[in-house]
């Protein structure tokens, strides 16, 4: 199928847009090139316990005329930047309540612009030492106007962890036992950096447990994205906040666990000098096959016809990743970066199994084996333009994403008396992905920001899904515009308001037989106020409009036969979720406790739901599972979040939410009526003298619906202990997984009008692991990273169970 050249047309929009509005930036910075300027740096640090200073007062003043020409507050690890600094001769000035003031004198030239003061230290006012230890800690939880901040660098708990052992605290998240990330019930997008990635489009749960705990700095939870983010349909982002590009010289870390379920490690290494960093790393993450109990029975009534299929048997799946990464990024001068970062994955689940099957009172036994792969590779080409006016930055971001997924099953059944019979297939996933975008933000004043965008996302999907060579090829081309203003109402009122536009175009075949054709138009507005109260509280009120299109998993019309009696396949006709969201949130902060509530609705059309049907094939009675749009969704909850510390090193967290399920649909004749879904996660810290700490959690999830049925309510529990050894560089200790239950008892029935389909599995779960880091090299923290534009393809609706497949596991 040839491509339509409407996708070049909006290619060459968008990039005539992105040049002349460069070109707009540079006429309005002047005609004369501004002179290199450049930064100031230094680590502010008590001068008797060697700790960093947050928000610590940094001004500086011009010598010749005692002007003051900049000025900062240092951050949570003491560190202040000064940038966009002319060659002069300065004085610094660092100040904090409870210290005594200090003044440096600093000098910069022309040959050179930068200068690292290094550490500068503060000594404490007599009597208030204690005063001014407990207001440096930074807050764990941080409530800004448009998302709540996770500071997971606080949390020591998180130390010989995954991403996936974070996400479990995170406010208003919930993690299921596959390591799946929801918000409200609903799959979220998870992005790094502020950037998608080809492994999380495929597998989020296996992405997670390649990320360790100690890269987080902070998981940043956005409930309501503003009109500058792609239309992420009902559910929120999640956007995870590493630390790399921070270090001054040359480090690293070691990260391995080994355990009775699964084993990984990751090697990471930074170096930075000067405008250059470098940053690479590489890692591995293999789970131990070992049997899960699967038990199915199906019953189907076919023109009058009353048919039972009775499966019996295991599933001895592994798990086994491999990841790599290299990054460069380079300050050409104060007001120009360029940046660049490919990362390349592969993930494969899969393994033997075999059953016993009882079909109509014949019996008969099934050998197979299972095998899929995910490989992905993503280029990103960032450049960043800032001016001498704080706050205004051009950027122009590049992606080129390409994956590719395979599926390979065999069947061999055998039965007393007849031949045996064999049954194979294999399938090929191509998904290619172009993106351009330029982001424009202009503050008109302190208190005003306006943020403008124009976007173009390019897909092709090939599935080679028949043995006769007949592909499906679907092409989806999207132009996005967008325009987003943040002000002031009053000093204790901000608002955030936007709007975007997207085209999109499909087209496609399936096979020789179908082919679609279509093409819409969307508005989508988004606002958000948030007030601040008495007591460190803030309320906010926001709405959003997001769309949400299927991937490549929902579409592809591959038949999966790998359980012959349960086929599954894609449906390339679906129609992309249409959701309207309203949250109202309440947080406070008392005496170190943090309290956040929220409360929504969500309204959303065209809910993409998996469904079954039975059908007959050559005989033999057989459910098809499938993807259809099912109808319109109305959904209300609530989430809280509680933090408390009874003692100052023991920490108490609860995250508890609550949401309605209901589907109600017409034309698909479904109404559901109104069920209550509902998460719960319990959590105890100590942190203990000579650097021990312990931790005790435990998962309740509710029953989970659909439109024809339910999975069962599950729990989960876990703990751990844990050391720091070699002066605090490396990490030591034991990880516990459900160690009185060796198996989790997961049951699913789903019903249609003439068939019953029930599946009873026993997933081993229980796991002891030894995990141990290291930290390596000089880590000067000098220089503040700065935040980077990126690509944000976060409007694909991904399969909530794709990653870490029974089988699998988690240590």
């Amino acid at each position: 199928m040839k491509s339509s050249k409407k996708p070049l047309i909006l290619l060459s929009i968008i990039l005539v847009a992105v040049f002349n509005a460069n070109a707009q930036f540079l006429l309005g910075g002047g005609s004369t090139k501004p002179a290199v300027t450049g930064r100031i740096t230094a680590l502010i640090l008590d001068s008797l316990t060697r700790k960093p200073i947050d928000y610590a007062s940094i001004s500086l003043v011009k010598v010749k005329d005692n002007k003051s020409v900049n000025g900062a507050v240092t951050d949570a690890r003491g560190k202040v930047v000064l940038q966009n600094v002319t060659a002069d001769d300065y004085r610094l000035t660092i100040g904090f309540i409870g210290y005594k003031t200090k003044t440096l004198n600093v000098k910069t030239t022309p040959e050179k612009p930068d200068h690292n003061v290094g550490s500068v230290y503060l000594s404490p006012v007599t009597g208030n030492l204690k005063e001014v230890a407990i207001t440096g800690q930074q807050a764990m939880i941080e409530n800004k106007v448009d998302k709540l901040v996770y500071n997971a660098e606080q949390d020591i708990t998180n130390a010989g962890g995954d991403a996936t052992d974070v996400m479990r605290k995170v406010p208003m998240l919930s993690v299921d036992i596959n390591g799946n990330v929801q918000l409200r019930g609903s799959a979220v997008r998870v992005l790094i950096n502020g950037k998608p990635s080809g492994t999380m489009a495929n597998s989020v749960a296996d992405a997670l447990k390649m990320i360790p705990a100690e890269q987080i700095k902070s998981v940043e939870v956005i409930t309501s994205p503003s009109a500058k983010y792609d239309a992420e349909g009902s559910g929120g982002i999640i956007n995870i906040i590493t630390k790399k590009k921070t270090a001054q010289g040359v480090s690293g870390s070691v990260n391995t666990t080994v355990g009775t379920r699964s084993n990984n490690g990751t090697f990471n290494l930074s170096a930075k000098t000067g405008r250059l960093a470098v940053t690479g790393n590489v890692g591995v993450n293999h789970a131990y096959p070992q049997n899960s109990k699967v038990v199915t029975f199906n019953s189907a009534t076919i023109d009058g016809v009353t048919n039972t299929v009775l499966q019996d048997g295991y599933s001895k799946w592994s798990r086994l990743g491999y990841n790599g990464s290299f990054g460069l990024d380079y300050d050409i001068n104060a007001y120009n970066n360029i940046s660049s970062t490919v990362k390349m994955n592969r993930f494969s689940n899969g393994g033997p199994g075999s059953s016993e099957i009882l079909r109509n009172g014949i019996s008969s036994t099934n050998i197979r084996d299972m095998d899929m792969s995910f490989n992905n590779l993503d280029w990103n080409m960032d450049y960043r333009k800032t001016s001498k006016k704080e706050g205004e930055e051009f950027s122009v971001s590049a992606q080129l994403s390409a994956g590719r997924n395979g599926s390979d099953f065999t069947n061999l059944f055998t039965s007393a008396g007849v031949p045996d019979v064999m049954i194979l297939g294999h399938n090929t996933g191509k998904n290619n992905e172009y993106t351009v975008q330029t982001d424009y933000t202009y503050p008109f004043s302190k208190t005003t920001t306006l943020e403008t965008g124009l976007k173009g996302i390019f897909r092709n999907i090939i599935s080679d899904y028949d043995q006769a060579a007949q592909d499906f090829d679907y092409d989806q081309n999207v132009a996005a515009a967008y325009g987003v203003m943040g002000f002031k109402l009053s000093k204790k009122i901000t608002v955030k308001a936007g709007l975007r536009a997207e085209y999109t175009r499909i087209n496609g075949l399936a096979g020789n037989s179908f082919n679609f054709d279509n093409d819409y138009f969307n508005l989508f507005p988004s606002m958000v106020i948030s007030q601040t109260l008495k007591g460190m509280s803030t309320v906010k009120l926001s709405y959003n409009r997001r769309v949400q299109r299927p991937s490549l998993f929902y579409l592809n019309p591959f038949r999966n036969e790998s359980d012959v009696f349960n086929p599954m396949e894609g449906n390339p006709k679906l129609l992309p979720e249409l959701s309207d969201n309203i949250e109202l949130g309440y947080s406070t902060f008392i005496k170190g406790s943090v309290i956040n509530v929220s409360l929504f609705y969500r309204n959303t059309q065209d809910v993409i739901e998996s469904a079954i049907r039975p059908f007959l094939d050559n005989g033999i009675s057989k459910t098809l599972k499938t993807y259809i749009n099912v109808g319109t969704s109305q959904s209300y909850g609530f989430n809280v979040f509680g933090s408390y510390n009874p003692k100052p090193k023991w920490t108490l967290m609860a995250n508890m939410g609550l949401n309605t399920y209901e589907i109600n649909s017409t034309q698909n004749n479904v109404n559901t009526g109104t069920f209550l879904n509902y998460t719960a996660f319990l959590r105890s810290a100590y942190a203990l003298p000579g650097g021990w700490s312990t931790e005790l959690w435990g998962v309740l999830n509710a029953p989970k619906r659909t439109f024809q049925g339910k999975t069962d309510m599950m729990y989960f529990y876990g703990g751990a202990v844990k050391k720091e050894i070699l002066k605090k560089k490396a990490t030591i200790g034991l990880n516990v997984l459900n160690p009185v239950n060796r198996d989790l008892n997961i049951k699913t029935t789903n019903t249609t009008a003439s068939s019953v389909q029930r599946t009873d599995i026993h997933y081993p779960l229980r796991s002891f692991g030894l995990n141990f880091s290291y930290n390596f090299g000089k880590m000067n923290f000098n220089a503040q990273p700065k935040k980077k534009k990126g690509i944000n393809n976060d409007d694909l609706k991904k399969e909530e169970q794709q990653g870490g497949q029974m089988g699998g596991g988690a240590n």
